[in-house]
């Protein structure tokens, strides 16, 4: 018998499964409700991804090594990358996602375009599930009503995942992204050529940052906030075209978007034989809001889990067998979350905190160690002596700014 898989969602995290679980030789089923999708999504990406997932060059739209960091006051902080042959890649979401998605469908995987609305959940460990999905293929937004049956599914469908509603996985606090696309001039675009801007303070982001990230043919520029601050998300928005105005003058919108990000792992990310990976999981991080190699990361671990299983004669992976991923990943990225956690709720709780972090990233020392973390994914460990330099910099920062909370 032939293991049968879903994949619901074909993002990063989704198409990232289902390449694994293809070349494996398992049945797969990739569900996208809308082909074309392009996520709200500051779309940085580290080099580490670049090349852990083989990734060409068109899909980079530009190259950052150059990073502006802009307090509340307006003082700026320029971050440059030391080694020549690093760089944050810049991409479009409906570029990345298309590419991940066709080449996972290349390697085997069934490409299915419809919406699934519902699952049948067996009352044992080995009847199927059942998918009930509205295929769009032929029949367009109306679609005709399906259903499949599979032995196991990973939920990839985002922070509104509906597999994570059927499973009960419980809610998680999550933020808003907004995000405008500005075409400006050329003359100015030039000036963004390989530079990134991230904006804080309270008139862009009460408990977040802004940013004007450079893309293909124009720039994105958008904030983020907790949900509870969801209905300022225009007025925040307002304030980070204000603070770049300058810069963006004679520009043209050409989209606006806005997306749920969420801002911890769910209470239960395995429930029966169902994993959630990516968005659905929870996985985005604190402070600097990345998730997108994370998403991809968590769909490729829950897919080796899944084949690692499968190989050891086991036809159909039990609950335990898809917790071994989330070991997995806790092990590898627990702590990641957690230093970045701490990160936000010290430096992004007031405009005075803002002030101490922006101060603090000029030194060379925050800077190798950020783009070390950032680049390859790793909480990098400073030797001893850097780290209590670093830890004396950051209080003298704070108490200068009278920020230092009691």
């Amino acid at each position: 018998m032939t293991l049968r898989v879903a994949v619901v969602g074909s993002g990063p995290a989704g198409s990232s499964a289902a390449e694994i679980l293809a070349k494996a030789g398992i049945e797969t089923y990739l569900f996208e409700r809308k082909l074309d999708n392009a996520k709200p999504c500051g779309g940085a990406i580290p080099l580490c991804m670049v090349e852990e997932f083989d990734l060409p060059a068109n899909i980079i739209d530009r190259r950052v090594r150059k990073m502006k960091m802009i307090s509340p006051s307006n003082r700026e902080v320029d971050i440059n990358l030391i080694k020549e042959d690093e760089y944050i890649g810049m991409c479009r979401r409906e570029v990345l996602d298309a590419f991940l998605r066709d080449r996972a469908a290349a390697l085997g995987a069934n490409l299915i375009n419809a919406t699934v609305h519902k699952l049948d959940i067996p009352t044992n460990d080995t009847d199927p599930y059942t998918i009930h999905y509205v295929d769009h293929t032929e029949s367009g937004a109306q679609g005709i009503a399906k259903s499949l049956q599979v032995d196991a599914i990973i939920g990839a469908d985002g922070a509104n995942s509906r597999i994570a509603k059927e499973i009960d996985a419980g809610d998680y606090n999550y933020a808003i992204a907004f995000q405008e696309r500005i075409r400006i001039p050329d003359a100015k675009m030039a000036y963004y050529e390989d530079l990134a801007e991230m904006y804080v303070g309270d008139d862009v982001s009460t408990d977040f940052y802004a940013w004007v990230f450079p893309k293909y043919d124009h720039v994105a520029v958008g904030t983020g906030t907790m949900h509870v601050h969801k209905a300022s998300i225009k007025q925040l928005q307002a304030g980070i075209r204000a603070r770049a105005a300058k810069k963006l003058e004679g520009g043209k919108i050409i989209k606006v978007e806005a997306h749920p990000i969420p801002e911890h792992p769910r209470p239960r990310r395995v429930v029966g034989r169902v994993a959630l990976v990516g968005d659905a999981a929870g996985y985005v991080t604190k402070s600097s809001g990345e998730g997108i190699y994370f998403a991809a990361k968590s769909g490729r671990m829950c897919a080796e889990a899944i084949v690692e299983f499968s190989n050891k004669g086991e036809t159909i992976p039990t609950e335990r067998d898809l917790k071994v991923y989330i070991k997995r990943w806790d092990k590898k990225y627990g702590l990641t979350y957690k230093v970045l956690d701490i990160l936000q709720n010290v430096f992004y709780r007031s405009d005075a905190t803002r002030e101490a972090f922006v101060e603090m990233c000029s030194d060379m020392d925050v800077q190798k160690l950020t783009f070390d973390s950032y680049l390859y994914k790793t909480v990098v460990p400073a030797n001893p002596i850097t780290q209590l330099k670093i830890t004396a910099k950051t209080l003298a920062s704070l108490l200068r700014g009278n920020a230092l909370a009691p």
